[in-house]
Formats: C-alpha cells, sequence, structure tokens
C-alpha cells in the first residue's frame, strides 16, 4: 500500500478531531458567547439561560458575515421573525467574526435577533457545525451552515448539516410549524 497523500492525511487526522453531529433527541451543549443584540449592545449570550427562561431557540450556524449567501439566509431569519416568534422561537446566528463586523452586518441589513460572535470555533466544535466540506470537488475544513431547533428543556428537536442559504427558513418553518 502506498504513502496517504496530503488530503488523505488531512482527511485521516480531521476526521479523528471533529465531534460527532448532534441529532433530534439529545441534549443541546451549552455555550456562552459575546452576541452583539438588535439595539447594537452587546452582551453574554448563555443557551441554557435561555432555555431557563422557558424559551425554545433557533440556533444557526454560518461561514461569514455580508458574504452573499450569509446575508440572504440573515434577512430570510429577519423577515421571518414574526412566525418563529409565534411559534415561541427566539433566533441566534453564531459566525467566526469578530464583534466588529457583526455589529456592521446587524447595521447594515437591519438584523433583529443576537448574532453570537465564535472566533475560537467553541461553539461551532461543540455542534459539529465545523468540519469537512467541498466546494467545487476539492475538499476543505470550514463552517458548515448548519441550523438547530432547541425546545425549552434544552433538548435539540431538529438538527440541519449542509443547509442552503436560499429558502432555508421556508422549510424550517414547514417542519416546525
Amino acid at each position: 500500500m502506498g504513502a496517504m497523500t496530503n488530503t488523505e492525511q488531512l482527511t485521516e487526522s480531521t476526521a479523528t478531531h471533529m465531534p460527532a453531529r448532534l441529532e433530534a433527541g439529545e441534549h443541546a451543549p451549552d455555550f456562552t458567547l459575546l452576541a452583539v443584540n438588535p439595539d447594537g449592545s452587546e452582551s453574554e449570550i448563555t443557551l441554557s439561560e435561555l432555555t431557563a427562561q422557558g424559551k425554545s431557540v433557533i440556533l444557526y450556524f454560518y461561514p461569514a458575515a455580508m458574504t452573499p449567501g450569509c446575508t440572504t439566509e440573515a434577512c430570510d431569519f429577519r423577515d421571518n421573525m414574526a412566525r418563529l416568534g409565534a411559534l415561541g422561537y427566539t433566533v441566534l446566528g453564531v459566525s467566526k467574526d469578530p464583534v466588529a463586523k457583526l455589529q456592521k452586518f446587524r447595521e447594515r441589513d437591519h438584523l433583529s435577533f443576537p448574532l453570537l460572535s465564535d472566533p475560537d470555533l467553541t461553539a461551532h466544535k461543540l455542534y459539529a457545525a465545523y468540519g469537512e466540506k467541498k466546494l467545487y470537488g476539492k475538499t476543505h475544513v470550514g463552517v458548515l451552515r448548519s441550523t438547530f431547533a432547541i425546545n425549552a428543556q434544552g433538548v435539540i428537536e431538529l438538527a440541519r448539516y449542509n443547509v442552503r442559504a436560499k429558502g432555508h427558513v421556508e422549510s424550517l418553518l414547514k417542519k416546525l410549524g
């Protein structure tokens, strides 16, 4: 058997360090992250504190603020806040972006839900929202566009990986409604 290529070595070492994907019925991993709130204020948000207040959460991970796909997805969530709220959900968007970039994103697109900054990818990894993905036929390691519906007991109701930015919120509403 021949020597491994760099890609195979990367794949093998990456696969052993990537957390398993989460599934419905599992307890949602807790985290605390710095957030940019809709009014522009900054605070820390802890998932278990929200669920302890009886809130259900839509937690979504996106690759980068102010890029076309992520803007489409964020604006889709923004435009459906009333419908998600009627189902009892609070929306949280998570990226590896620094707070300053999240402030610009919030302001530019009038985002009406908290944007959480996870620069060291702690929450991304807890939710397996960081890992291998194919882009233009090549395998890369990066942020996986993922969404989780978490009930007020802190249990995952829905886990979706590698979602499409366009039309994602509508399919989520159908599933949850």
